[in-house]
């Protein structure tokens, strides 16, 4: 068997092969050469296989048979909505440069600190016990092709080097810059090459035992069989469905919301024409990441491996079977799938601490403001204590069960990001108020039915809580709340997300939130539904999309009413130049907007302010991106006026601060005269009904009286005719 050296220096060499294809790639992006290929983003996003799939699947599949699969039924499902939300994410991030899914959050609800820092704790949270299972993984498989003593494996030489090699590529190629939005070609061609080597590492595996160990897929499923296993070909036994369901749902939100696949599927992003390429390649890649699990666990049964190693059978069964190059090859897949997600994840955990954890904590305490000018060394030492704490953590709990359903834990704590998250993107009542009420009761609920179970059951926490409840209250059991008698992962699950989305729902029906949440909102949502990817930082007032022509023309006919034909060509044609677009064929709305204020200019000196700007609103129309986007360019301007007001409280008494506030006044004076002018047409149209019925009565009143008429007519015909015929009538006749 190998030796501890021989296999870290493979270790290093791997190691260094990458660092060699990480610094080519970012040697092409410093010559302005950088590799935008759909391909490369495609397989970036296999990150997503982790320790967890390589080996865990079939540890998995020994038990439960086919659920295994429910992981990754659920991520190709989300598939389909990708076109629905990661085109939407691709879109908010181009526009507001968002950095991390706490970020994107954040933004989406007022820019809200409280609201990234709660995201950020939750991800911290829920991904540290996650990475610490990807190193556990990866010192366990070192022993088992070393065997080497289990003892001091957690803090020997070997974990150390291998952390601190993990630690040093992060810092180089994913924390190198201050700025997380730019590209990290060297880090994603490093996920490439992991991507690729995992997936080779698993088929060389399988292919050995499903071609050689058995005769073909026939005589797997003969086999199993024959040795009585049929569990590895099951759903997953009687009352599965639940389970099905929930890992449907968690890897569903997982594929779209885990820190390292927002990161690599939405900040990393060149285009969102290449997701197209993963429609295909994705579902291909988890197929083959799959295929050959069943075989390996059969495989590792009928050999008599013991059950409780099953996670490692992936090793195991090559080592058994005397193939020790398919077993170093195996290792380094594991690593590679391990170190790939170690990696990414380190690195925006330690941009979303320090930009939404630090940062605040900095503002707040000015005897620390020293520490934004050491930002970037800042997240250096982050993504140390991250990688050696969460080291610290698996040898801390290599000893209990907390670390066999970490992975689900996980995924749980991630969930709770789904409702602000998917719900945000699509409705414009959701708001701040119920996102942290949706946040903290998900994150509640995750804590109570999981963590503190888990407590009790190591002993740290006394049993009565979970079997009578806190203060005795039974409904209140961590695991069965109200009453549920569900499996633990599917009652958490159901729990925590029912009452994060009915916090947020309730949350966000009865909080009217301020105006510039408003109008954020507003903008956040127009860029969604508008997916202009292709636009950087601020496209609203740069994008050129409005035909010049029709707006000439408009111009020209308004100053016709008051000037005349002639010198109302004249100053349409004179306001074109001054502005330079005369010769454009469309122009932004930035423009637009200089063009009617000049136009309004011109009107004034003819006909008065006042006028003039009544003219321009009575016939000047925009379309309804021209009227989102001078919406969304005022409330951000009135919006950025504002936080400089507030970032900088010193300059309170400097002319440009009353400003802001003349400007906030003038803003708030708007809302009240508009409510003002509605309630006053509320009015007008009561006095309207009014007279509309007084009308009506003097129209009754008229018809009652022409009708007197003409019967007083009658009556008069008639006396006159009945008194021509007798003289004594006529001579009584006045």
């Amino acid at each position: 068997m190998f030796s501890p050296l021989s296999v870290i220096l493979v270790i290093v060499a791997y190691i260094g092969i990458l660092f060699g294809l990480a610094q080519w790639g970012e040697h092409r992006t410093r010559n302005g050469r950088p590799i935008n290929s759909a391909t490369i983003y495609a397989l970036s996003l296999c990150v997503y296989f982790t320790s967890w799939t390589f080996y865990g699947s079939v540890g998995f599949a020994t038990q439960s048979g086919l659920l295994y699969m429910g992981v990754y039924v659920g991520s190709l499902l989300s598939l389909f909505f990708w076109k629905l939300t990661l085109r939407r994410m691709i879109a908010v991030k181009e526009t507001f440069r968002i950095t991390s899914v706490a970020d994107f959050i954040s933004t989406r609800y007022r820019r809200s600190q409280r609201i990234a820092a709660l995201v950020t704790i939750i991800v911290l949270l829920g991904l540290l016990p996650y990475i610490s299972l990807q190193l556990e993984a990866v010192v366990d498989s070192f022993r088992i092709i070393t065997h080497e003593g289990s003892d001091d494996i957690h803090w020997g030489s070997s974990a150390l080097l291998i952390t601190f090699l993990m630690t040093v590529f992060t810092i180089i190629f994913g924390v190198r810059r201050l700025d997380p939005t730019e590209r990290h070609q060297g880090m994603i061609l490093a996920l490439v090459a992991h991507s690729v080597v995992k997936l080779a590492a698993f088929m060389a595996i399988g292919l050995y035992v499903t071609y050689q160990f058995f005769d073909g897929p026939a005589d797997v499923l003969f086999s199993i069989r024959e040795h009585q296993i049929d569990h590895l070909i099951g759903s997953g036994g009687e009352g599965s469905g639940v389970h099905w369901l929930t890992l449907i749902v968690l890897s569903f939100v997982g594929v779209q919301l885990l820190p390292r696949q927002f990161h690599v599927a939405v900040v990393e992003n060149v285009s969102p024409r290449h997701l197209s390429r993963s429609f295909w390649s994705f579902p291909l890649y988890t197929l083959l990441m799959t295929i050959f699990v069943i075989p390996v666990a059969a495989a590792g049964l009928i050999l008599g491996l013991p059950e409780p190693y099953a996670d490692y059978f992936m090793l195991l069964v090559p080592q058994t079977l005397n193939q020790p190059l398919i077993t170093l090859l195996t290792f380094i897949g594991g690593f590679a799938a391990a170190s790939g997600m170690v990696i990414i994840t380190t690195m925006t955990l330690s941009t979303m601490v320090s930009n939404h954890l630090l940062l605040p904590f900095c503002e707040h305490f000015k005897s620390l403001a020293w520490m934004r000018t050491w930002l970037l060394q800042v997240r250096w030492v982050l993504v140390a204590i991250i990688l050696f704490g969460s080291l610290y953590l698996a040898r801390l709990l290599s000893d209990t069960n907390l670390l066999v359903t970490v992975g689900m834990l996980s995924f749980v704590a991630t969930a709770q990001l789904a409702p602000a998250a998917f719900i945000g993107l699509f409705w414009n009542r959701g708001n701040s108020m119920g996102a942290m009420l949706g946040l903290g009761a998900g994150f509640a609920v995750w804590g109570w039915t999981l963590i503190i179970p888990a407590w009790v059951e190591q002993g740290w926490l006394p049993l009565h809580i979970l079997t009578e409840g806190p203060l005795g209250i039974a409904w209140l059991r961590p695991e069965a709340l109200f009453g549920s008698e569900l499996p633990s992962i599917p009652h958490a699950t159901l729990w925590s997300l029912t009452l994060n989305t009915l916090f947020y729902l309730v949350g966000s029906w009865f909080y009217k939130p301020q105006k510039h949440e408003r109008t954020l909102t507003t903008e956040f949502l127009y860029t969604t539904r508008a997916l202009r990817t292709q636009e950087k930082a601020r496209p609203t007032g740069l994008n050129a999309y409005i035909e010049l022509a029709p707006k000439l023309v408009e111009a020209e006919q308004l100053l016709k009413r008051y000037l005349g034909e002639d010198k109302a060509q004249h100053n349409v044609n004179r306001i074109a130049e001054d502005l330079q677009v005369y010769d454009k064929s469309h122009i932004s709305v930035v423009e637009l907007m200089e063009f009617h204020r000049m136009l309004e200019q011109v009107l004034a000196g003819s006909i008065g302010a006042a006028s003039a700007h009544t003219a321009i609103e009575e016939n000047i129309r925009y379309t309804d991106r021209e009227r989102s986007d001078l919406t969304a360019l005022y409330s951000h301007i009135v919006n950025e006026l504002q936080g400089s007001y507030r970032f900088h409280p010193d300059k309170a008494n400097e002319p440009q601060s009353r400003g802001f506030e003349m400007l906030d006044d003038l803003q708030n004076q708007l809302e009240h005269m508009q409510l003002k002018i509605d309630q006053q047409q509320g009015e007008i149209e009561q006095l309207e009904a009014k007279l509309e019925a007084q009308y009506q009565q003097v129209f009754d009143h008229r018809i009652e009286a022409q009708k007197l008429r003409q019967e007083n007519e009658g009556l008069r015909q008639q006396i006159l005719t009945e008194g021509s015929g007798d003289p004594s009538a006529i001579g009584r006749n006045p």
